[in-house]
């Protein structure tokens, strides 16, 4: 008769094959974030990454329905990272401090994770998944610029102007557009040339809450 087995647990066969599910679907993501690296999205194939992550093709469409869709789900990281910058809209300060770190740190986002950045905006432009999830998130923002807005129009700091709500989701845009023009220039953006971008458009949002030479 045998001893106990120690420091030996048995896996239930349906838990033992959700292990092997989600270590073949990271094994996906790892390299799909590798190749994206070096290739653009258009240029990465499917048989590629499935190859490179030691699975089978069809595997790979068992959990993605497109490299859009494997983009969206590596993009967790880089979401959570953006949202934390952002997130510095409601911190402590002054509301001009609070939006200059806010925008400095959307820069220095896209900076840490700039090829998932232009995976993201290729595969935007592909699935209309993706771009919902993209405008959802941004437009989370909108009500938190506006209220940032209209408290500064009620303290008498800000001069009155658009709505805000409409004011609140064209700065968000150029906000946007700025970090898309800086990641399809093909050019290597060192960090003075980041910083500048950044600060133009902390210039424009200032001036367009405060008016003036804000």
């Amino acid at each position: 008769m045998s001893g106990p087995a120690i420091g030996r647990r048995r896996v239930p066969e349906g838990d033992a094959r959700a292990v092997r599910g989600d270590r073949r679907r990271q094994a996906l993501l790892h390299s799909l974030d590798q190749h994206l690296r070096d290739s653009s999205l258009d240029a990465v194939n499917v048989a590629d990454i499935s190859r490179h992550a030691g699975v089978t093709r069809s595997a790979f469409y068992f959990y993605f329905e497109s490299k859009a869709a494997a983009v969206a789900a590596l993009l967790a990281e880089m979401y959570d990272d953006a949202f934390a910058a952002a997130a510095a809209f409601t911190g402590d300060g002054t509301v001009p401090e609070r939006i200059r770190a806010a925008i400095h740190g959307v820069f220095e986002s896209w900076d840490r994770h700039r090829h998932l950045f232009a995976a993201m905006l290729d595969a935007r432009a592909e699935s209309p998944a993706v771009r919902e999830r993209w405008d959802a998130d941004r437009e989370a923002f909108v009500p938190v610029v506006a209220d940032i807005v209209r408290g500064e129009r009620a303290a008498g700091r800000a001069v009155d102007g658009p709505d805000a709500d409409v004011l609140a989701s064209v700065l968000l845009d150029l906000v946007d557009r700025a970090v898309e023009r800086l990641a399809r220039s093909g050019e290597a953006v060192d960090e003075q040339t980041r910083e500048r971008h950044a600060e133009a458009v902390v210039t424009v949002w200032l001036r367009g809450i405060y008016g003036g030479d804000a």
